[in-house]
Protein backbone atom coordinates (compact mmCIF):
# COMPACT_ATOMS: atom_id res chain seq x y z
CA UNK A 1 0.00 0.00 0.00
CA UNK A 2 1.87 3.40 -1.13
CA UNK A 3 2.35 5.83 1.28
CA UNK A 4 0.17 9.02 1.63
CA UNK A 5 1.23 12.59 1.31
CA UNK A 6 -1.12 15.65 1.90
CA UNK A 7 0.18 18.62 0.16
CA UNK A 8 -1.34 21.90 1.22
CA UNK A 9 -0.91 24.69 -1.14
CA UNK A 10 -0.84 22.45 -4.28
CA UNK A 11 -1.62 24.97 -7.30
CA UNK A 12 1.59 26.98 -5.09
CA UNK A 13 4.91 27.00 -6.44
CA UNK A 14 7.06 24.04 -3.97
CA UNK A 15 3.33 22.86 -3.45
CA UNK A 16 2.71 21.74 -7.30
CA UNK A 17 5.98 20.55 -7.54
CA UNK A 18 5.69 18.53 -4.34
CA UNK A 19 3.03 16.81 -5.60
CA UNK A 20 4.27 15.80 -8.91
CA UNK A 21 8.11 14.44 -6.96
CA UNK A 22 5.70 12.52 -4.61
CA UNK A 23 3.45 11.41 -7.34
CA UNK A 24 6.28 10.09 -9.64
CA UNK A 25 7.88 8.30 -6.49
CA UNK A 26 4.60 6.14 -6.17
CA UNK A 27 3.41 8.11 -3.24
CA UNK A 28 -0.95 8.57 -3.22
CA UNK A 29 -1.28 12.14 -3.06
CA UNK A 30 -3.73 14.30 -1.89
CA UNK A 31 -4.26 18.45 -2.36
CA UNK A 32 -5.75 20.65 0.31
CA UNK A 33 -5.79 24.39 -0.09
CA UNK A 34 -6.28 26.80 2.67
CA UNK A 35 -10.32 27.23 1.61
CA UNK A 36 -10.59 23.53 0.96
CA UNK A 37 -12.58 22.39 4.46
CA UNK A 38 -11.43 21.03 7.50
CA UNK A 39 -7.70 20.02 7.56
CA UNK A 40 -8.02 17.92 10.71
CA UNK A 41 -10.19 15.44 8.94
CA UNK A 42 -8.02 15.72 5.74
CA UNK A 43 -5.08 14.85 7.44
CA UNK A 44 -6.25 11.45 8.89
CA UNK A 45 -4.12 8.69 7.40
CA UNK A 46 -1.30 10.84 5.92
CA UNK A 47 1.86 9.66 6.54
CA UNK A 48 3.11 13.47 5.86
CA UNK A 49 1.97 16.92 5.63
CA UNK A 50 3.55 18.90 3.05
CA UNK A 51 3.12 22.44 3.95
CA UNK A 52 3.04 24.69 1.02
CA UNK A 53 0.96 26.81 2.14
CA UNK A 54 2.67 30.84 1.50
CA UNK A 55 1.23 33.84 1.84
CA UNK A 56 1.88 37.14 0.08
CA UNK A 57 3.88 39.29 2.51
CA UNK A 58 1.52 41.81 3.92
CA UNK A 59 0.06 39.04 5.39
CA UNK A 60 2.22 36.97 7.19
CA UNK A 61 2.03 39.09 10.23
CA UNK A 62 -1.79 37.55 10.19
CA UNK A 63 -2.00 34.51 8.53
CA UNK A 64 1.70 32.79 9.04
CA UNK A 65 1.17 31.97 12.72
CA UNK A 66 -2.23 30.53 12.47
CA UNK A 67 -1.80 28.57 9.34
CA UNK A 68 1.10 26.65 10.80
CA UNK A 69 -0.78 26.03 14.03
CA UNK A 70 -3.67 24.59 12.39
CA UNK A 71 -0.76 22.16 10.20
CA UNK A 72 0.72 21.50 14.24
CA UNK A 73 -2.72 20.49 15.15
CA UNK A 74 -3.75 18.08 12.63
CA UNK A 75 -0.21 16.76 12.78
CA UNK A 76 -0.28 15.83 15.97
CA UNK A 77 -3.99 14.48 15.82
CA UNK A 78 -2.33 12.63 12.54
CA UNK A 79 0.54 11.46 13.63
CA UNK A 80 1.96 12.50 9.94
CA UNK A 81 5.70 13.98 9.99
CA UNK A 82 5.51 17.74 8.35
CA UNK A 83 7.49 18.99 5.86
CA UNK A 84 8.23 22.81 5.39
CA UNK A 85 10.23 24.67 2.73
CA UNK A 86 12.65 26.65 4.94
CA UNK A 87 14.37 29.61 3.20
CA UNK A 88 17.00 31.72 4.55
CA UNK A 89 14.83 34.75 5.90
CA UNK A 90 16.17 33.54 9.86
CA UNK A 91 19.53 34.45 9.43
CA UNK A 92 19.50 37.99 8.92
CA UNK A 93 21.59 40.56 7.52
CA UNK A 94 24.66 39.96 9.69
CA UNK A 95 25.82 36.11 9.72
CA UNK A 96 28.41 35.29 8.16
CA UNK A 97 27.80 32.27 5.46
CA UNK A 98 27.94 29.11 4.94
CA UNK A 99 24.37 29.05 6.81
CA UNK A 100 23.98 25.39 7.70
CA UNK A 101 21.37 24.01 11.32
CA UNK A 102 24.11 25.07 13.66
CA UNK A 103 23.65 29.02 12.12
CA UNK A 104 22.20 31.22 14.40
CA UNK A 105 18.86 32.37 13.69
CA UNK A 106 19.52 36.28 14.43
CA UNK A 107 17.23 38.36 11.79
CA UNK A 108 15.42 41.12 13.55
CA UNK A 109 13.73 42.96 10.42
CA UNK A 110 9.80 41.75 11.13
CA UNK A 111 9.68 39.03 8.02
CA UNK A 112 12.67 37.05 9.41
CA UNK A 113 11.10 37.27 13.03
CA UNK A 114 7.99 35.55 11.42
CA UNK A 115 9.92 32.73 10.25
CA UNK A 116 12.06 32.31 13.70
CA UNK A 117 8.85 31.97 15.31
CA UNK A 118 7.26 29.82 13.01
CA UNK A 119 10.21 27.24 12.83
CA UNK A 120 9.97 27.53 17.03
CA UNK A 121 6.61 26.38 16.77
CA UNK A 122 6.97 23.34 15.43
CA UNK A 123 10.61 22.76 17.31
CA UNK A 124 8.18 23.77 20.44
CA UNK A 125 5.32 20.79 19.39
CA UNK A 126 5.69 17.15 19.25
CA UNK A 127 5.12 16.58 15.48
CA UNK A 128 7.71 15.06 13.37
CA UNK A 129 8.96 17.69 11.27
CA UNK A 130 11.98 18.26 8.59
CA UNK A 131 12.55 22.04 7.70
CA UNK A 132 13.90 21.66 4.01
CA UNK A 133 15.76 25.30 4.25
CA UNK A 134 16.38 26.40 0.10
CA UNK A 135 17.15 30.06 -1.20
CA UNK A 136 15.15 31.47 -4.24
CA UNK A 137 13.69 29.74 -6.65
CA UNK A 138 13.90 28.49 -9.98
CA UNK A 139 10.38 26.96 -11.35
CA UNK A 140 9.61 25.35 -14.43
CA UNK A 141 6.59 28.08 -15.26
CA UNK A 142 6.18 31.36 -14.78
CA UNK A 143 4.70 32.06 -11.26
CA UNK A 144 5.46 35.64 -10.29
CA UNK A 145 8.59 35.33 -8.10
CA UNK A 146 12.17 37.15 -8.93
CA UNK A 147 13.36 34.92 -11.22
CA UNK A 148 10.48 35.51 -14.00
CA UNK A 149 8.74 38.81 -12.79
CA UNK A 150 11.81 41.01 -13.07
CA UNK A 151 15.10 38.81 -13.77
CA UNK A 152 14.47 37.55 -17.25
CA UNK A 153 11.57 39.26 -18.15
CA UNK A 154 13.75 41.26 -20.61
CA UNK A 155 15.31 38.17 -21.61
CA UNK A 156 14.57 37.88 -25.37
CA UNK A 157 15.93 41.36 -25.66
CA UNK A 158 18.90 40.25 -24.40
CA UNK A 159 18.74 41.54 -20.87
CA UNK A 160 19.07 39.59 -17.27
CA UNK A 161 18.13 42.33 -14.72
CA UNK A 162 20.09 41.53 -11.41
CA UNK A 163 18.33 43.45 -8.07
CA UNK A 164 21.45 43.09 -6.34
CA UNK A 165 24.91 43.17 -6.07
CA UNK A 166 26.01 41.06 -8.89
CA UNK A 167 29.45 39.94 -7.71
CA UNK A 168 28.96 38.14 -4.56
CA UNK A 169 27.13 34.73 -4.22
CA UNK A 170 23.17 34.04 -4.07
CA UNK A 171 21.20 30.87 -3.00
CA UNK A 172 19.13 29.10 -5.47
CA UNK A 173 16.78 26.12 -5.83
CA UNK A 174 15.47 24.81 -8.80
CA UNK A 175 12.41 23.46 -7.68
CA UNK A 176 11.87 20.09 -8.85
CA UNK A 177 14.83 19.16 -7.30
CA UNK A 178 13.96 20.40 -4.33
CA UNK A 179 10.45 18.83 -4.20
CA UNK A 180 12.84 15.63 -5.14
CA UNK A 181 14.65 15.94 -1.89
CA UNK A 182 11.62 16.19 -0.03
CA UNK A 183 10.69 12.84 -0.98
CA UNK A 184 14.26 11.50 -0.11
CA UNK A 185 13.83 13.03 3.19
CA UNK A 186 10.27 11.82 3.79
CA UNK A 187 10.97 8.25 2.84
CA UNK A 188 14.11 8.24 5.90
CA UNK A 189 11.74 10.14 7.93
CA UNK A 190 11.51 7.81 10.96
CA UNK A 191 15.28 7.69 10.99
CA UNK A 192 15.59 11.50 11.02
CA UNK A 193 15.65 14.00 14.86
CA UNK A 194 12.13 14.48 15.76
CA UNK A 195 13.20 17.97 14.29
CA UNK A 196 15.76 18.35 11.28
CA UNK A 197 16.52 21.24 9.94
CA UNK A 198 18.24 20.42 6.45
CA UNK A 199 19.97 22.86 4.43
CA UNK A 200 19.83 22.45 0.53
CA UNK A 201 22.19 24.38 -1.14
CA UNK A 202 21.00 24.20 -4.87
CA UNK A 203 23.43 26.36 -6.77
CA UNK A 204 25.31 29.10 -5.34
CA UNK A 205 25.78 31.76 -8.19
CA UNK A 206 26.69 35.51 -8.86
CA UNK A 207 24.66 37.71 -10.86
CA UNK A 208 27.19 37.21 -13.51
CA UNK A 209 27.20 33.76 -12.86
CA UNK A 210 23.71 33.52 -13.86
CA UNK A 211 23.46 35.77 -16.72
CA UNK A 212 26.74 33.72 -18.19
CA UNK A 213 24.94 30.80 -18.01
CA UNK A 214 21.96 31.74 -19.13
CA UNK A 215 24.16 32.64 -22.65
CA UNK A 216 24.82 29.45 -22.67
CA UNK A 217 21.78 27.37 -22.16
CA UNK A 218 19.93 30.24 -24.57
CA UNK A 219 22.91 30.37 -27.07
CA UNK A 220 22.23 34.27 -27.21
CA UNK A 221 24.32 37.35 -25.87
CA UNK A 222 22.65 37.68 -22.41
CA UNK A 223 23.57 40.95 -21.08
CA UNK A 224 23.55 42.14 -16.78
CA UNK A 225 21.39 45.34 -15.84
CA UNK A 226 21.25 46.60 -12.54
CA UNK A 227 17.62 46.36 -11.07
CA UNK A 228 16.55 50.01 -10.30
CA UNK A 229 14.96 50.18 -6.84
CA UNK A 230 13.62 53.78 -6.55
CA UNK A 231 10.45 52.87 -8.28
CA UNK A 232 9.88 50.57 -5.50
CA UNK A 233 10.57 53.52 -2.47
CA UNK A 234 7.89 55.22 -4.45
CA UNK A 235 5.56 52.84 -4.36
CA UNK A 236 5.38 52.50 -0.53
CA UNK A 237 2.51 54.78 -0.29
CA UNK A 238 0.03 52.73 -2.04
CA UNK A 239 1.52 49.70 -2.64
CA UNK A 240 1.75 47.49 0.40
CA UNK A 241 4.30 44.80 -1.11
CA UNK A 242 7.01 47.67 -1.61
CA UNK A 243 7.73 47.79 1.94
CA UNK A 244 8.37 44.35 2.05
CA UNK A 245 10.55 43.96 -1.02
CA UNK A 246 12.55 46.51 0.33
CA UNK A 247 12.56 45.05 3.54
CA UNK A 248 14.70 41.84 1.99
CA UNK A 249 16.87 43.84 -0.13
CA UNK A 250 19.36 42.94 1.67
CA UNK A 251 19.19 39.07 0.77
CA UNK A 252 20.71 40.20 -2.97
CA UNK A 253 23.44 42.49 -1.24
CA UNK A 254 24.62 39.49 1.15
CA UNK A 255 26.63 37.24 0.32
CA UNK A 256 25.67 33.76 0.96
CA UNK A 257 25.84 29.88 0.81
CA UNK A 258 23.85 26.92 2.14
CA UNK A 259 26.07 23.90 3.98
CA UNK A 260 25.13 20.74 2.01
CA UNK A 261 26.87 19.05 4.09
CA UNK A 262 23.93 16.95 6.09
CA UNK A 263 21.94 16.76 3.03
CA UNK A 264 24.75 15.11 1.61
CA UNK A 265 25.31 12.56 4.05
CA UNK A 266 21.98 11.84 3.97
CA UNK A 267 21.61 11.15 0.59
CA UNK A 268 24.79 10.40 -1.00
CA UNK A 269 22.73 9.66 -4.64
CA UNK A 270 21.48 12.39 -5.35
CA UNK A 271 21.85 14.07 -8.02
CA UNK A 272 20.73 18.02 -8.71
CA UNK A 273 19.87 18.91 -12.70
CA UNK A 274 22.57 20.20 -14.26
CA UNK A 275 22.18 24.03 -14.06
CA UNK A 276 21.87 24.59 -17.94
CA UNK A 277 18.72 22.09 -18.23
CA UNK A 278 17.27 23.86 -15.81
CA UNK A 279 17.59 27.06 -17.19
CA UNK A 280 16.67 26.09 -20.30
CA UNK A 281 13.58 24.74 -18.77
CA UNK A 282 12.48 28.18 -16.38
CA UNK A 283 13.44 30.12 -19.76
CA UNK A 284 11.80 28.20 -22.41
CA UNK A 285 9.82 30.48 -24.98
CA UNK A 286 6.26 29.15 -23.95
CA UNK A 287 7.17 29.88 -20.38
CA UNK A 288 8.24 33.58 -20.98
CA UNK A 289 5.42 34.24 -22.97
CA UNK A 290 3.25 33.29 -20.57
CA UNK A 291 1.56 35.98 -18.23
CA UNK A 292 1.98 35.56 -14.31
CA UNK A 293 -2.06 33.86 -13.61
CA UNK A 294 -0.94 32.58 -9.96
CA UNK A 295 -2.45 34.81 -8.42
CA UNK A 296 0.72 35.48 -5.95
CA UNK A 297 2.43 39.06 -6.01
CA UNK A 298 6.50 39.21 -6.25
CA UNK A 299 8.31 37.70 -3.25
CA UNK A 300 11.51 36.01 -2.47
CA UNK A 301 10.90 32.11 -2.29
Amino acid sequence: MPQTALILGASGRFGRNAALAFSDAGWSVRSFERNGGDLMTSARGADVIVNGWNPPYPAWARQVPELHRRVIAAAEASGATVIVPGNVYVFGANTPSPWSADTPHLATNPLGRIRIEMEEAYRASSVRTIILRAGDFIDTSATGNWFDQVMVKSLQRGRFVYPGNPDIPHAWAYLPDLARAAVALAEMRADLPRFSDIPYAGYTLTGHAVAQALSRATGRDIKLRQMAWWPLHLARPFWRLAPHLIEMRYLWNTPHRLDSAAFDALTPTFRQTDLYTALQTAVAQDTLARPNRSGRPLQHS
